[in-house]
């Protein structure tokens, strides 16, 4: 079965494009394209959708916003945002609102298809600055503070995990998709699904990007 693909881009000609490329590929199928986060929001719901392309900068709500939302109403919904800028503060923003994965604009075909096959895989992609800028965000945010962390939250979290689900964690943070994780556990890949949300709930994240980051924060503390 195809990978079902939205494209949420205010930029008409850019939208047509992004759609284009998903096309292009026989195992994805762009089954929306909106101009803004409320028609996303409104429509995005009632679609078989897996995976979002999402641009940070819309009008009125803006792509962060979006993704949040989304997230919420659509299970197990993947999403990469697509940005000119690589800042902290909105790398760090998606990642907390339920973001897998962030590529910087412009990006090429090539780039944006492997980034939906990699994250509808379980995977997380993201160029090494952008993670770096993650992990360090993370770290920082046990000294002195970043946003929606504040700083007197000291405690290693990933004390409070399970050893199996340390042991999933720490492939993640190897790059390992859910799927090689699972050969390599010799277990179904549903199972590995489910430690991932706990994993999630226990760090407090919503997101693999910032499970990891989490992780590797606090190992190299």
């Amino acid at each position: 079965m195809p990978i079902n693909v939205i494209v949420v881009e205010d930029d008409s000609r850019l939208r047509e494009g992004l759609v284009e490329m998903i096309n292009n590929d026989p195992a994805c199928n762009c089954v929306g394209a909106f101009a803004n986060g409320e028609e996303a929001v409104e429509k995005a719901p009632d679609l078989s959708v897996q995976v979002a392309v999402m641009d940070i900068n819309l009008p009125g709500m803006d792509g962060i916003e979006c993704v949040g939302i989304l997230s919420r109403k659509i299970s197990n919904l993947q999403t990469v945002m697509l940005t000119v800028y690589q800042d902290t503060n909105n790398l760090f923003r998606a990642l907390a609102a339920g973001a897998h994965g962030y590529l910087v604009k412009p990006v090429r075909m090539r780039d944006l298809l492997t980034a939906i096959h990699d994250i509808h895989q379980g995977g997380a992609p993201m160029t090494s600055a952008l993670a770096r800028k993650v992990v360090d965000a993370f770290r920082t945010s046990r000294t002195a503070g970043a946003p929606g962390h504040p700083a007197e939250k000291r405690t290693d979290e990933t004390e409070e995990l399970a050893p199996r689900e340390k042991q999933v964690l720490d492939l993640l943070a190897q790059g390992f998709s859910y799927k090689e994780i699972a050969d390599q556990l010799n277990v179904a890949f549903g199972t590995v699904h489910t430690y991932v949300l706990r994993i999630y709930k226990k760090l407090h994240v919503r997101s693999k990007n910032a499970a990891v980051a989490r992780w590797l924060g606090y190992r190299k503390e």
